[in-house]
């Protein structure tokens, strides 16, 4: 198997299951409704503000393997729309998974080689660095939002 799919599995793993973890985002949102997912837990980030800026790095390398610019700001990657329905929430939802499988169909596009190139800039490390980081985020913030549901009981 090319690292590069065992790169993009692990992306895959965090988003739907199947990881040493057994803790997966699907799975752990799927009884977050729109209510749970915009209340405001003193000065934390709602749960909704969470997968937000999770899918925002998401779009972020996603347009990069495509072949356009790396855009965006650490303050716009918490940017959360006011969500007015519950069909709204599930629609967004329903792009994180389907974005979550783009991104790793893409990666699995990647020549092995490509995982040692420099992402963008020099600053950033390489496409592995940002591609891994990617999914060690992604656990931070889950995290966070199973932590967020015990304390909405």
């Amino acid at each position: 198997m090319a690292f590069s799919s065992l790169v993009a599995k692990h992306l895959r793993e965090v988003h739907f299951g199947k990881n040493w973890t057994w803790v997966d985002l699907k799975t752990t949102l799927e009884d977050v409704d729109l209510k749970m997912a915009t209340t405001q837990i003193q000065d934390l980030n709602t749960i909704a503000t969470l997968v937000c800026h999770m899918h925002y790095y998401v779009e972020r390398q996603m347009a990069v393997l495509a072949g356009g610019p790396l855009e965006g700001t650490d303050k716009d990657s918490f940017a959360t729309p006011d969500f007015q329905t519950e069909a709204e929430w599930q629609a967004f939802l329903a792009k994180v998974w389907a974005d979550a499988e783009t991104l790793a169909q893409a990666i699995e596009q990647l020549p092995d080689e490509k995982l040692h190139e420099i992402f963008v800039q020099e600053k950033y490390g390489t496409y592995y660095r940002n591609l891994t980081g990617v999914t060690e985020h992604f656990y931070y913030h889950m995290g966070q939002i199973v932590l967020l549901k015990k304390l909405m009981g």
